[in-house]
């Protein structure tokens, strides 16, 4: 590729908003509008062409309308921007023919949705053009591909052919629509001259991916099957786009392939993380860029990325677990630099709404640079807008740590708890002495766990769990457990009933 073969092109790649999702039953849609005003801002700031939602726009297959409300005014407002382009794709939680339905009026809008894996694959790979009708790019919209869009069902089928069929079939997939992305490119490169980039999208779970306890991703295939790895996808794609996964991070050390993550954090377990979007450049600001790291190896400025907005106070945010990358051998240099303290960009990022109080001074993170490819990668941190905490000990170290995150918060701040109480002495009125401890607090207690038996005096190990804390396949061992069923039967009773749960979370309602 040569130095000038590719023109400037910035693609931001978001995933996972899960509009309208609950936490331990309290709304969120405050949230969800501040993080789409700050998405808003940041692609106006950023000058991006192509906005990429990598799926699991929604919670749930029939979406609210307050989550359906924020869905289109997003869309509309940023058909007005300077995004030239706006693609999504379903992922699990999405129902492929809502989604569907106005994909034909939304094109009018630029904005281009793939809910159900396409029957004729040209339907996929998409040529997406710049204001002056020159081509920009060449998407390949791959959204979450079902079981029966990958594999035929066969009786009696093995749960480890299964696993091959829909590995072979998911593959298969994305070969068919890398050949047609390479036919489109070669075809664009002969009549324009220059290097048009393709960029992919998935929603699936890859080999190796990191999640967090409650963060709410399912398994995606029947008996946890169908985790990928990176040497599946061609090496024609520049960038890889992917969802599902709400922790960011790089897929098999591949620095472009890649999870940006959720928006917001979907349970206690992603408090800590820092979460972020993706900001994918190619053509003359990548080759600019090269200039500046040359003369300034250390901490070399970063031209394209521009200032958000005002500053406000200085508040630098902390380093959060599992944010850019787990595979340390492959990491980069620019990671290597994060990991060191050593920051490349800062941006001052503005509070969206006067209800959330923002921190400031966010960092923004070189990820990736490759010069022959002239593409650049760059986290830019996401605010929090309601902030979370999750809290375990006794009652002295409980205590003890409200209070000191109560004493981090500003004047108008607040925090949701999570507490966990891991001490050996039985309270009897846990729930009350908690609640009075927080008393006149800016915390709101959200969940109590008590993970230590009761009544010992009876000799019980009761356990104060409900069905909030288990999952569909927790509750159904629990079950197996109860009514004593030997073990020779097991295997057999969760495989039925895992295909029941899966074809429950997979049957799209919204389909006649």
């Amino acid at each position: 590729m040569s130095a000038s073969a590719v023109n400037p092109l910035t693609i931001l790649h978001t995933s996972d908003w899960h509009l309208g999702r609950r936490l331990y039953g309290r709304l969120r849609y405050d949230e969800f509008a501040a993080f789409l005003s700050w998405l808003q801002d940041t692609i106006s700031a950023q000058q991006v062409d192509v906005l990429i939602v990598a799926g699991d726009i929604f919670d749930t297959m029939t979406p609210s309308n307050k989550a359906q409300a924020l869905y289109y005014e997003f869309l509309g407002k940023v058909s007005k921007s300077c995004c030239q382009h706006v693609v999504i794709v379903a992922g699990n939680h999405d129902s492929p023919t809502f989604l569907d339905a106005p994909s034909n009026v939304l094109k009018f809008l630029n904005v281009h949705v793939v809910g159900t894996a396409c029957e004729d694959l040209n339907d996929e790979v998409m040529v997406l053009d710049d204001a002056d009708g020159t081509p920009h790019c060449i998407i390949a919209a791959v959204p979450y591909l079902r079981d029966r869009d990958v594999r035929g069902s066969q009786a009696g089928e093995s749960a480890q052919s299964k696993d091959a069929n829909v590995i072979a079939g998911i593959c298969a997939h994305y070969d068919d629509v890398a050949d047609i992305a390479k036919a489109k490119q070669a075809e664009l490169v002969k009549a324009h001259k220059h290097q048009i980039p393709i960029i992919a999208t998935g929603h699936l779970f890859a080999a190796g991916g990191s999640t967090t306890d409650d963060d709410g991703v399912r398994e995606l295939y029947v008996g946890s099957l169908g985790k990928v790895s990176a040497d599946m996808f061609d090496g024609c794609f520049d960038y890889v786009a992917l969802g599902h996964l709400h922790v960011p991070q790089r897929v098999g050390g591949r620095e472009h392939i890649r999870y940006s993550g959720s928006p917001i954090a979907m349970g206690f377990g992603e408090a800590r993380q820092q979460k972020q979007v993706l900001l994918v450049q190619f053509g003359t600001a990548a080759n600019d860029f090269e200039d500046k790291v040359l003369a300034d190896p250390i901490e070399p400025s970063l031209p394209p990325i521009k200032q958000v907005a005002k500053k406000v106070s200085i508040q630098t945010s902390e380093f959060m677990d599992d944010l850019f990358g787990f595979d340390d051998s492959a990491g980069s240099a620019e990671n290597k630099k994060f990991e060191a303290g050593i920051s490349t960009q800062t941006d001052a990022i503005r509070p969206i709404d006067s209800t959330f109080h923002v921190t400031p001074r966010l960092t923004s993170q070189l990820l990736h640079h490759d010069k022959e490819r002239q593409m650049q990668v760059i986290s830019m941190p996401i605010p929090k807008f309601q902030k979370l905490a999750q809290i375990s000990g006794d009652l002295e170290t409980i205590k003890q740590t409200v209070g000191s995150t109560i004493k981090a918060l500003t004047d108008t701040e607040s925090v949701w708890l999570e507490i966990v109480y891991t001490g050996d002495e039985v309270v009897s009125e846990l729930r009350e002495s908690i609640q009075a401890m927080v008393e006149g607090l800016p915390c709101e207690v959200l969940k109590i766990k008590n993970t230590r038996t009761y009544n010992k005096v009876l000799n019980q190990q009761q356990i104060s769990e409900t069905l909030q804390d288990l999952n569909e396949q927790e509750v159904f061992e629990r079950c197996l457990a109860t009514h004593n069923i030997p073990d020779e039967q097991r295997l057999n009773l969760r495989e039925a009933y895992e295909q029941i749960v899966y074809d429950l979370h997979h049957a799209d309602t919204q389909a006649e």
